[in-house]
C-alpha cells in the first residue's frame, strides 16, 4: 500500500540549546499536567525550526548531519479532531473519538518510530510530530532521503528508488537483529516504505501509510509540464519536478498555519522523478507479511477523500485512521490528531485478532508505486 530522519552539526548548537530550553520548559508543563502552549511559546518553537531551516540551506556546501533524532518538547496534548477504525476480520468499521489511554511503555513492541518524508520534503517536516512522540515516552527518528532536506545531492543524479531510500535502508541495515521499528511514510514517502518492507519485513513491526500515495499526483506532475525539470537538457527525458508556492500552497498546505509554510518555503527540495516512476517487485511473502494502516486526511486537496476511499477499498489495510480538517500535511495542519493515531498503532499488539489472512495478497511484479496501491496488498 504505498511506493514509497539524529545528532546536530556544530553550526545548529545555539539553536540546539534553544530546542533544548524549550524541551525543559515542556516536560515542566507536563509534571504540572500539561496546559497548552503559549502563544509566545509557539512562537518561539517555529521560529526556532525556521532559523535551523534557514542555516540548512545557507549552508549548501557543510558537512550536516542528515539525520534528526529530536526536537523541542512539547506538552503532550491529546485533542479531538482525528477518528479512528480498526478492520477485523468482517466486522463492520467502528469510529472513536475517544482520547487515546495513557500509553504503557511496557507493553509496547517497539518504542522507535522512523519517520520517512514524503516528495520535496524532508527530516525537518517532522518537528511537531517528533516532539509529541517524545513527550509520550516513544524514540522518534526522521530521516532525509538522498537530495532531500539537507542531503545535498543533486536531485537529478539520483535514478533509482534504491538511490533514493538510501538513507532508510542503510538505517535499516544497521538496525541490531532483535530490533523493530515501526515505519511511517509520508505521501511519496510511501513508496520507500514500502521497498523496505521488501527488503527488511524482520526489521520492521508495522507499516503507517499517512495519506500515501502519488498515483494521480505523478499524472497530474507528467501532464503539468511547467513543473518538470530537465536536468540532462531538453531533449533528454525530465529528470524532476518543482510546484510554485502558490501551487503548493493550494494543494499541500490549505489548512496548514502560515508559520509552517514559511518553514517549508525556505526547506522543500526538488523532487527526483525516477525513483516514482520505478516498477516495484513487491511479494506477499515479504512485503505482505507486515501489518499495514493508512491514516486518511479529509480535507486533502492534492490526495482528494474520495481517491483515499478508492485505495483503502480496494486494499484493506490492518487498520484505517481518519483526521478530520487534515491537509496533506497533517503534521503540520493536525498535529496532535496525528499525534494520537501513531500513539494508538504504536499500541496495536500483534494478536491474531488483528491480523488478516496474507495467503491470498497478491502484489503483481514490476508495478510502479502509484499501481501496487491498487493493487491487492
Amino acid at each position: 500500500m504505498g511506493n514509497a530522519f539524529a545528532c546536530m552539526p556544530r553550526k545548529d548548537h545555539r539553536a540546539a540549546a534553544a530546542v533544548s530550553r524549550s524541551k525543559r520548559m515542556g516536560s515542566a508543563r507536563s509534571a504540572r499536567g500539561a496546559p497548552k502552549l503559549t502563544p509566545a511559546e509557539e512562537e518561539l518553537l517555529h521560529r526556532q525550526a525556521l532559523a535551523m531551516a534557514i542555516h540548512q540551506h545557507l549552508d549548501a556546501g557543510g558537512s550536516m548531519s542528515r539525520r534528526i533524532d529530536g526536537a523541542a518538547s512539547l506538552s503532550r496534548r491529546m485533542a479531538p479532531g482525528s477518528t479512528s477504525s480498526r478492520r477485523r476480520g468482517d466486522l463492520p468499521e467502528s469510529v472513536t473519538n475517544a482520547k487515546i489511554a495513557q500509553i504503557v511503555l511496557e507493553n509496547l513492541e517497539t518504542k522507535k518510530i522512523v519517520l520517512v518524508h514524503g516528495e520535496g520534503f524532508g527530516a525537518w517536516c517532522w518537528y511537531k510530530t517528533i516532539s509529541h512522540l517524545e513527550e509520550a515516552g516513544l524514540d522518534p527518528v526522521a530521516l532525509d532521503l538522498t537530495g532531500s532536506g539537507i542531503d545535498h545531492t543533486d536531485t537529478n543524479s539520483i535514478a533509482t528508488l534504491a538511490d533514493y531510500s538510501k538513507p532508510l535502508l542503510d538505517y535499516l541495515d544497521k538496525l541490531p537483529e532483535n530490533e523493530k521499528v515501526i515505519l511511517v511514510g509520508h505521501s511519496c514517502g510511501g513508496a520507500s516504505v514500502s521497498y523496505a518492507l521488501e527488503h527488511y519485513p524482520k526489521k520492521i513491526s508495522k507499516a503507517v501509510f499517512l495519506t500515501a500515495t502519488m498515483l494521480r499526483s505523478a499524472d497530474v506532475f507528467l501532464q503539468e509540464s511547467q513543473f518538470l525539470i530537465y536536468g540532462n537538457g531538453k531533449d533528454k527525458p525530465p529528470t524532476g519536478l518543482m510546484f510554485d508556492k502558490q501551487q503548493i500552497k493550494g494543494l499541500y498546505f490549505n489548512q496548514t498555519p502560515s508559520k509552517d509554510m514559511a518553514l517549508a518555503a525556505v526547506s522543500m527540495r526538488p523532487i527526483p522523478l525516477a525513483p516514482i516512476m520505478e516498477k516495484l517487485s513487491l511479494t506477499p511473502e515479504k512485503y505482505g507479511s507486515v501489518r499495514r494502516y493508512f491514516i486518511q486526511t479529509l480535507d486533502d486537496h492534492m490526495l482528494s477523500p474520495d481517491a483515499q476511499e478508492k485505495l483503502v477499498r480496494e486494499n484493506p489495510p490492518d487498520g484505517i485512521f481518519k483526521i478530520k480538517g487534515g491537509d496533506h500535511c497533517p503534521f503540520f495542519s493536525k498535529p496532535q490528531s496525528l499525534n494520537k493515531i501513531l500513539l494508538e498503532i504504536a499500541q496495536i499488539q500483534a494478536s491474531a485478532a488483528l491480523l488478516p489472512s496474507k495467503a491470498n495478497a497478491e502484489v503483481p511484479a514490476g508495478t510502479t508505486f502509484a499501481e501496487e496501491i491498487a493493487a491487492k496488498s
